[in-house]
């Protein structure tokens, strides 16, 4: 790789990111922002969305979570992100983005984000909407976990770190995982692993 920088704040995407490079162990230097605020339009000229995670690679720049995760895998250990398996890969990834994460992340915003930098109650709708969905995925999820110990094939892969990226913040968020005992065991596997655990440590 070349010389490295990954731009990353303590919020939900850039956690997963910074959980995958140091997992990879990536040469990278890990550079704390905050893009939405003090240092939007500074950052503006490396992400005009002035959101993170980034990577930067000399002169390479590289937007989102999952991309990122993608390159770093492909240059640092192709079994995280496995060829042969690509597309069961990205069929988590996708099913994250667009129903089980979707839906953990509004209890995610509202319990935490709508506390700390809105002056509102939470949206009682938006909570019962995603409740529902959670529950329907998290029954798909915990059905698939039944008899396996990753979501893809017998390793872990990038597909688990994504699909579990609202977890960290269960308790906080008052995610409904109580009857999914299955995620639940999946799920302390990932907690054993220093670099999704901790992935802040010795971090600003």
């Amino acid at each position: 790789m070349h010389a490295s920088t990954l731009y990353y704040s303590h919020h939900l995407n850039p956690r997963v990111a910074v959980a995958v490079a140091r997992h990879l162990q990536a040469p990278v230097e890990f550079v704390r922002i905050e893009p939405m605020g003090r240092d939007r339009e500074a950052f503006r000229s490396i992400n005009p969305n002035t959101r993170v995670p980034v990577l930067v690679e000399g002169k390479r720049t590289l937007w989102e979570t999952d991309a990122i995760a993608m390159r770093l895998a492909g240059l640092l250990d192709e079994s995280f992100w496995p060829p042969e398996r690509r597309d069961e890969v990205m069929q988590w990834v996708s099913w994250s983005a667009h129903h089980f994460t979707r839906a953990g992340d509004a209890f995610y915003f509202e319990h935490i984000i709508v506390p700390r930098y809105f002056d509102r109650p939470v949206d009682r709708k938006v909570l019962d909407e995603a409740e529902a969905d959670f529950r329907t995925f998290g029954a798909i999820l915990d059905e698939h976990l039944a008899d396996r110990t990753w979501l893809v094939g017998g390793a872990l892969t990038y597909a688990d770190f994504r699909v579990a990226s609202v977890l960290p913040f269960a308790a906080e968020a008052r995610l409904p995982l109580a009857p999914f005992r299955n995620i639940q065991a999946w799920y302390a596997r990932l907690d054993a692993i220093d670099a999704w655990r901790d992935p802040f440590a010795g971090l600003d």
